[in-house]
């Protein structure tokens, strides 16, 4: 199978004027894509930066963050795409535990985080020109020339992409060239990715979702990618109207706010799009309908996947909005497989509650040093995924939990223990739970259950600003609960399903 070097390099030669990338006034060709790619990783290469390497990409959505993505590739080595809302201690988790020799970040973001690359060993450049920075060299460029040619094969690992774990720290998942391509592949081919497409791309690029399965699904087309630094809902409805676009994919959020903020949304022609695509959460059959109304399109499909499978996973259909509002659907996609597993290891009959395994072309590798977990999460072949969900009487899945307990708010990942962790050192913490609890708008709201020391009594105000360093924003609870006691099985452990009970 062909490497993402050598997709990059067809396009360069069979869509040399084609338009690639457009970001504001910057308008890439395929062809100047290439060259640019070159010549950074010609850059790169100066650095020392080889085979097996790992590269930090730490950035808002941006063309210099595709250049560097794809540069990194060229040179064989491995990108690590960072989250650009993580705290400082998080992000310096992430550069350590990924082995990353460089680190690549916007230079606002490296102001905001105040980190001193002295203290992290990594050297680091800046991204953008947008501002100077004292001692944050940019990122340049090298002459084409100078590129020495590197052998890069599809099984060679391409990309590095942490989802927190159970354990509360962030694990590395591991995907080849093939499996990031067919990432890319499979799904595009549910809604139908074409050359002429134009694919907004509003969500962070760091997700795997819109980097395997809309970048890379671009890529192998030769479609063009639409970018938005960061979503903002007039920005977005009036982005697609000018650019034309013909794709989205964003949490069901994105759909909601517009039609919420924007007083003149029925002015916004709208009707380029041939698939308006959500994932992180369901979309219920009122919202269903209104949002088909207000964008005046039933080409909705809802996604699931996860970092793990590329992401590759399943999808509800456009027909199936309405009627079967809420589920993931009843098929696997493209390249990928599904089982609903009982308790009895035996498939689920309908009524049933059982955990999703997963089978797909685009699986990972595996958890980046950590072969027990990478072995924990497999089961005769098929990946784990720790969701549960209940099967109905004509084969849909409607997820009732998360085994792993994944809070998804406004599109984001949240795992409880990794906010019990930090809450835990909090002053005037005893105990602490935390859970997600539905919100209209953004899925899932994180709300920590705390016993507090009665001794030192402390207020959410408190408790929110202590977290302020230490988590992202959307991880930090937007509701504090003070009680008694949290309640605990024999052995000692919290019996969330009684959390959400008494808060839910």
């Amino acid at each position: 199978m062909w490497t993402i070097n050598d997709v990059l390099d067809s396009n360069t030669r069979k869509f040399s004027d084609k338009e690639a990338f457009v970001q504001d006034d910057r308008r890439l060709s395929w062809g100047q894509l290439g060259e640019n790619v070159r010549q950074r990783a010609a850059w790169l290469q100066q650095q020392g930066v080889g085979k097996g390497d790992k590269i930090a990409i730490h950035g808002r959505n941006s063309t210099t963050w595709i250049e560097a993505f794809f540069a990194v590739l060229k040179c064989g080595g491995v990108a690590v795409p960072v989250n650009h809302k993580l705290a400082a201690a998080e992000v310096e988790y992430i550069l350590a535990d990924s082995d990353s020799s460089l680190w690549l970040v916007d230079s606002s973001l490296f102001e905001e985080l105040g980190l001193d690359p002295k203290d992290t060993g990594i050297r680091t450049f800046a991204l953008d020109t947008d501002k100077e920075v004292t001692g944050l060299d940019p990122m340049g460029f090298g002459t084409e020339t100078d590129f020495r040619s590197v052998d890069v094969s599809a099984d060679d690992l391409a990309e590095l992409l942490y989802t927190s774990g159970t354990t509360g720290r962030p694990k590395g998942c591991m995907h080849s060239h093939e499996t990031a391509l067919l990432a890319g592949i499979g799904p595009g081919m549910v809604w139908g990715t074409g050359m002429n497409d134009r694919i907004l791309m509003a969500m962070p690029i760091w997700h795997s979702a819109p980097l395997n399965n809309q970048l890379l699904g671009a890529l192998y087309v030769g479609a063009t990618v639409v970018l938005m630094r960061e979503y903002e809902p007039v920005k977005f409805l009036e982005t697609v109207q000018n650019e034309r676009c013909t794709i989205f994919f964003g949490a069901p959020i994105a759909y909601v706010m517009p039609v919420q903020v924007v007083e003149d949304f029925e002015a916004f022609d709208l009707s380029s799009v041939h698939a308006w695509l959500y994932g992180g959460g369901p979309i219920d059959a009122d919202t269903a309908k209104l949002l088909s109304a207000k964008y005046k399109s039933e080409r909705f499909y809802q996604i699931y996947g996860m970092t793990e499978t590329g992401p590759t996973g399943t999808a509800l259909y456009p027909h199936e909005q309405q009627t079967k509002a809420g589920s993931i659907g009843k098929i696997a996609v493209n390249g990928c497989d599904m089982r609903l597993v009982n308790e009895n290891r035996e498939d689920a009959r309908p009524g049933e509650v059982g955990e999703i395994w997963l089978r797909a072309q685009s699986m990972m590798l595996g958890y980046y040093k950590l072969p027990e977990a990478s072995q924990k999460a497999f089961e005769d072949g098929w990946y784990r995924t720790g969701d549960l969900a209940r099967i109905d009487g004509d084969g849909y899945l409607f997820i009732v939990d998360r085994a792993k307990d994944m809070i998804v708010t406004g599109g984001e990942n949240v795992y409880s223990k990794e906010v019990e962790d930090v809450l835990i050192n909090c002053p005037g913490v005893n105990e602490v739970a935390v859970i997600g609890l539905p919100h209209k708008d953004w899925g899932e709201t994180v709300v920590a259950v705390i016993v507090t020391d009665r001794s030192s009594p402390i207020d959410e105000e408190a408790i929110t600003s202590y977290c302020k360093d230490k988590l992202a924003r959307y991880k930090i609870p937007r509701s504090i609960q003070v009680v008694d006691s949290i309640p605990r099985t024999p052995t000692g452990k919290v019996m969330k399903f009684k959390v959400r009970e008494t808060f839910g």
